[in-house]
């Protein structure tokens, strides 16, 4: 399959993560990445496109229309493929147990949003592991490309959490949040997005991560 983008050890396809992952199956080895990283769609509840939040009705239909029980699937065999894996969201799916959660915590309280957000993992931290990011103050603030989309602040964290892993996999790309963090810390990604438009957007913003600073 030819990647939609491939630049600086950075690749885009772009497709339904699953077939991707069947066609691309037999050229890679059997766990051909260190981490998966990665935020599937689940969906939100019905109230989220009446206010409560800054999504519009559109952005919400758009989340919604995923079902769970399609994606649990795909999550899965993409956690086959990595030897390290951190899924946000992924108490919506049927993982299995895992004693060493992640949790967001978006400091804030008593409003529609979820006060914060857990990730399944199949790491060795000992304990759950907290980042407090107030959403109020977030990098996607004003500025986010995708409904979902997850602060750059947060995926930096979780690459720290692993840091000698030197390949990243996300089949659930989005506007390519995980890709920009991977490759500013120097690790090779691939990421799978099925909508050609935030493929672009992932494609934009990691060109715009390989220009040169301006000097004033």
């Amino acid at each position: 399959m030819t990647p939609y983008y491939e630049q600086s050890g950075v690749t885009i396809y772009h497709g339904d993560c699953r077939d991707v992952m069947d066609d691309l199956r037999w050229h890679w080895a059997e766990k051909p990445f260190d981490l998966l990283l990665t935020d599937p769609p689940y969906g939100i509840g019905s109230w989220s496109a009446t206010g409560g939040n800054s999504l519009s009705v559109e952005e919400c239909e758009e989340i919604n229309r995923w079902d769970t029980r399609d994606i649990a699937p795909a999550v899965a065999e993409a956690i086959a493929l990595a030897k390290n894996a951190i899924v946000w969201g992924g108490n919506y799916h049927d993982l299995g147990r895992t004693r060493h959660p992640l949790v967001w915590d978006k400091g804030i309280r008593g409003m529609h949003f979820a006060d914060g957000e857990m990730a399944w993992t199949n790491l060795n931290f000992g304990t759950l592991r907290i980042f407090a990011f107030p959403l109020s103050s977030g990098d996607t603030k004003g500025r986010r490309l995708h409904p979902t989309q997850k602060p750059e602040a947060l995926m930096a964290w979780c690459l720290s959490l692993v840091p000698l892993v030197s390949t990243v996999f996300d089949p659930f790309a989005g506007s390519g949040t995980t890709l920009v963090e991977a490759k500013r810390l120097g690790k090779k990604a691939t990421g799978v997005e099925v909508e050609e438009r935030y493929c672009e957007i992932a494609a934009r913003r990691l060109q715009q991560e390989a220009l040169p600073l301006e000097v004033a």
